[in-house]
């Protein structure tokens, strides 16, 4: 009987998601699922459907909810994260602000100011479940799904103390596009992507042995469907050979070549009927549009005018497939995100990728990727170095590093001035205070916390995570 932890479960929709997923291992049915959210009417809102669904299906799975972390996790043998921290009032702060100073963000959840700002407020909240973890559940797997994913995850090797993957579903997404421009069945199409998360790039693409690299950006073109919504990524794809994860919005925000010099050079490379297609704030506004979709549709879910998911219908999120590997030995593999030790030769050490891997009873094993394409390597390279910034700063408390991983980001470079980039990040800083509790002098930080050393973590830590 599993015993699963969601730390963050007043994401309605998402864990809904996740609860089917693993219910659909026949050896999960049986399953403890314990969520916790600060949100006491959503954390309502998600047991009861999950009670209700659980129920529907037969199944002898249970369902507890709490407000208190230390409850949910105590005894766990998994622990998912999907906690988005400040909710869509920090969110909003996150590219409200930035944008008077010109920075055009659509997600603003991963890098630019929004990123980073979002990763000083996600990092202490994520190492308080790592440090319950090491008291209540010692030998539990965090998985997290919180962005911004690869300081997320730095920051817990750095002082987490625990094992941890980070999932994303990026690459899967990708994938089904190459897979329908090229007019294949998706399972027929072969790929190696590698990278850092919402930056990976597809280094491999084959069907039955034969490479087709060179044949997608053409297909793309071609599709009239997908050329119309993805002019950010065609073009990079243009000009550096290799396609990359993540949406056309997402994408033309980690670069510094798109939104710049005003909405008409900006609006050639984004899809305005969506909003992840690249609309300024897209994500903003859409969370903000849809926020009472649930509460509207709770009482349809629950009476059954609406229907649920299905048992079965699994989707292809990461989580449920690593559970089932780990507890059955089931091989599974996946792109996950891990720290680098030598697996992409031309990243840096340290810094989190993603890369496939494969799961096992034995665990989680990385794959060895070597070189990056030139190009695509150097934008990494950039991202990491901001990363790499806001984590340390997370753990110190450093201001003035804050900003200059600000000032060093690609988009907020391309369009802000030193003193432009200061003002910015002492207005979000006013701002998103209450949420920044290493900044302030309301908490303590995390650099010199010493971590166990048993062998249990030197084992994990060896094996790439």
């Amino acid at each position: 009987m599993l015993k699963i932890a969601m730390i963050g479960a007043g994401s309605i929709g998402f864990t809904r998601r996740l609860v089917m997923d693993i219910l659909a291992v026949p050896e999960f049915q049986n399953a403890q699922f314990r969520f916790m959210d600060i949100h006491e009417e959503n954390l309502e809102m998600a047991a009861n459907l999950c009670r209700a669904m659980i129920e529907k299906n037969g199944l002898p799975a249970t369902v507890s909810a709490a407000l208190d972390q230390r409850e949910a996790i105590a005894g766990a043998d998994y622990v998912f994260c999907t906690a988005r921290v400040g909710g869509l009032e920090a969110f909003a702060h996150d590219i409200e602000i930035p944008l008077k100073y010109g920075v055009d963000q659509c997600v603003g959840d991963t890098l630019g100011p929004g990123g980073v700002f979002f990763a000083l407020r996600t990092i202490p909240v994520l190492l308080d479940i790592a440090r319950d973890m090491r008291e209540l559940a010692p030998g539990a797997l965090l998985l997290n799904y919180s962005n911004p994913m690869a300081m997320n995850m730095w920051a817990l090797r750095r002082a987490g103390g625990v094992r941890a993957v980070g999932l994303c579903h990026g690459v899967q997404h990708s994938h089904a596009l190459i897979a329908q421009a090229l007019g294949l069945p998706k399972e027929e199409v072969d790929y190696t992507a590698a990278g850092i998360n919402h930056q990976t790039w597809f280094v491999q693409v084959s069907h039955r042995g034969r490479s087709l690299l060179k044949d997608i950006l053409p297909a793309m073109e071609k599709n009239p469907d997908i050329a119309e919504k993805e002019p950010c990524r065609i073009d990079v794809l243009r000009r550096f050979g290799y396609f990359s994860t993540e949406s056309n919005g997402h994408l033309s925000e980690y670069l510094p070549w798109y939104r710049k010099r005003g909405k008409e050079e900006t609006a050639k490379w984004i899809y305005d009927k969506v909003w992840i297609g690249g609309e300024t704030g897209g994500y903003l506004n859409h969370c903000l549009s849809s926020r009472d979709e649930y509460r509207d549709n709770y009482p349809k879910w629950l009476n059954g005018e609406l229907e649920f998911i299905k048992l079965g219908e699994r989707s292809e999120e990461h989580g449920s497939y690593i559970l089932e590997a780990l507890e059955t030995g089931r091989v599974y593999r996946g792109h996950f995100n891990i720290g680098n030790r030598g697996l992409i030769t031309n990243l840096p050490d340290g810094c989190t990728i993603e890369i496939p891997c494969y799961v096992d009873r034995n665990g989680i094993q990385p794959t060895f990727t070597g070189r990056l394409p030139l190009a695509c390597a150097a934008t990494c390279c950039a991202s990491v170095s901001v990363q790499e910034m806001a984590v340390e700063a997370a753990l110190t408390g450093d201001r003035e590093l804050v900003k200059q991983a600000v000032l060093h980001d690609p988009l907020t470079a391309a369009v802000c001035t030193t003193d432009e980039v200061w003002r910015m990040c002492d207005e979000m800083f006013d701002a998103l205070a209450p949420w920044l509790p290493q900044f302030n002098g309301a908490g303590r930080t995390w650099a010199d916390i010493p971590l166990p050393d048993d062998g249990r973590l030197r084992r994990a830590q060896l094996a790439g995570e």
